[in-house]
C-alpha cells in the first residue's frame, strides 16, 4: 500500500543516538510502527520519556522498494525503516536539546 510522502514515529529522547546510527528496527514487534500524524507520534515518544518525533521519507522508501501495511485504525507499519529515511521533526526542535541535533563525533 503506497504510504503519505512523510510519516511520523514518535520515540524517546534517550533513543536518538541509536536510531541515528541504526535507524528504526522492529524489535521485539512485528514491524515498525509508524502514524500519519505528529500528535499522535508524539504521545506515543510521551511514553518513552521526553519525546522526539522522527519524520519518516515514507514516499521514498516506498518508490525504493519497501512495503508498507496500514491498518484499519490507520498505524503505518513496516519492516525496518534505514536512518537516510530519517529525520527529527523541526516541530519538536525548539523543545528539544539541540545537542542531540549534531552529528556525533
Amino acid at each position: 500500500m503506497q504510504p503519505p510522502d512523510i510519516l511520523y514515529h514518535g520515540t524517546g529522547e534517550k533513543s536518538i543516538e541509536s536510531i541515528k546510527r541504526s535507524g528504526l528496527q522492529k524489535m521485539s514487534q512485528h514491524h515498525v510502527h509508524v502514524s500519519s500524524d505528529r500528535s499522535t507520534a508524539k504521545t506515543v515518544g510521551q511514553r518513552h520519556g521526553k519525546p522526539v518525533v522522527f519524520e519518516v521519507a515514507a514516499g521514498a522508501m516506498y518508490k525504493d522498494g519497501f512495503v508498507f501495511y496500514c491498518s484499519a485504525n490507520q498505524v503505518w507499519r513496516v519492516d525496518t525503516v534505514p536512518p537516510e529515511y530519517l529525520e527529527i521533526s523541526e516541530e519538536l526542535v525548539e523543545s528539544t536539546n539541540t545537542d542531540i541535533l549534531s552529528p556525533s563525533s
